[in-house]
């Protein structure tokens, strides 16, 4: 088993990483001290694990409840945040209870927001299901939900009181979502680790295999690199936002498609491809680095391309909704060089142009 620190004073917490953790009497009892528990899943998930964690869980004294969610982005609004407040009102839950959520990124988004804001704020645990909430949305406390003019434009930061990533969840994961997750990890390699850009170019094969020794080496080496940054800025006034790679194009992708036929790594893959692509047009990135990323998205099974229907002016319509919008200005994370991330405000006329450029080339 391994551990990752996230040291925020009294605000810290650890990140187990391991097989069978989800299974682990004495982890889950130090990770769930409260006597009364909401686990919050999803309809995918719930079926085939709560039974036997909420067994576990009862064998240590707990009292635990179940509130499942419909699967997907498309569900992540304020009308299902509704229903985890309606089971914790029904169930008496006062602020010495705790939410755990069980399930990916969107299951982490809203159980950990619905743990903000009831009584102003209770404990709650995440035990991420997918690949990309394990290395990513599990960890750093930025919860919330989707509005249909913007991703993640209503939340709160809310850090977990303990993280517990069980790998082997990732052994019933669709080819598809796992994938999406790989786009996460080399995220982490793109804007500070060279070395792990080589690793992942080396074990992508085993990692597609769902490698136990090497799917828990990506895990570990990603959340590190996510810790560092959160406990460097905790609320993204700076460091943080370059965690959000692409994610202004790849917003804007999910928004336009209505958060249904695009997977959020698939979105963010292309557009981490797009902040490449606008890097060697704006910061000089030679094009030998853009194709190197690309091909390794390509290994990852990862789109490179936007949706044919979606125009430049669909990317700058939604983009002008971006939270790292500041004075009028779309900022873009952008690499001058492997490694290194920076954050640019680029004029919208710029962005057009690129991106009508981009497009021609894409769908020619």
């Amino acid at each position: 088993m391994r551990e990752v620190r996230v040291v925020l004073g009294d605000r810290s917490y650890s990140i187990h990483i391991g097989a069978g953790l989800a299974a682990n009497p004495e982890l889950l009892r130090t990770a769930l001290p409260a006597k009364r528990i909401l686990l919050v899943s999803n309809s995918t998930v719930a079926p085939l694990y709560a039974s036997p964690l909420m067994q576990q869980i009862h064998a240590l004294g707990r009292e635990v409840h179940l509130f499942e969610l419909p699967d997907g982005e498309a569900y992540k609004d304020v009308a299902h945040i509704q229903g985890i407040y309606d089971a914790l009102l029904r169930l008496e839950m006062d602020r010495h209870s705790c939410i755990l959520a069980l399930g990916g990124g969107v299951v982490g988004d809203m159980a950990g927001f619905a743990a903000a804001t009831y009584q102003r704020g209770i404990a709650f645990v995440q035990m991420p299901t997918t690949l990309l909430a394990q290395v990513d949305s599990s960890v750093g406390g930025k919860t919330g939900v989707n509005h249909p003019l913007g991703k993640n434009m209503i939340g709160a930061f809310k850090q977990p009181a303990h993280v517990l990533i069980d790998s082997q969840f990732l052994q019933s994961l669709p080819d598809r979502e796992f994938c999406s997750g790989l786009a996460e990890v080399i995220k982490y390699a793109l804007i500070r680790d060279v070395a792990f850009l080589s690793w992942l170019e080396s074990n992508m094969v085993r990692l597609l295999a769902r490698d136990q020794e090497v799917l828990e080496e990506a895990i570990a080496r990603s959340c590190r690199h996510k810790a560092e940054i959160v406990m460097n800025d905790e609320l993204e006034q700076g460091e943080r936002a370059l965690l959000n790679l692409g994610h202004t194009f790849g917003h804007a992708i999910e928004t336009f498609t209505g958060y249904s036929s695009w997977l959020h790594g698939e979105a963010i893959a292309v557009g981490m491809y797009l902040a490449a692509c606008f890097s060697a047009s704006m910061y000089g990135l030679s094009m030998e680095t853009v194709e190197r990323i690309r091909a390794l998205f390509e290994l990852a099974r990862l789109p490179v391309n936007a949706p044919n229907q979606m125009s430049s002016e669909d990317f700058l319509r939604i983009m002008r909704h971006d939270k790292k919008v500041k004075n009028g200005s779309i900022r873009l994370i952008l690499l001058p060089e492997l490694g290194r991330a920076e954050v640019v405000a680029v004029d919208e006329s710029v962005i057009k142009t690129q991106l009508d450029h981009l497009m021609v080339k894409y769908h020619a």
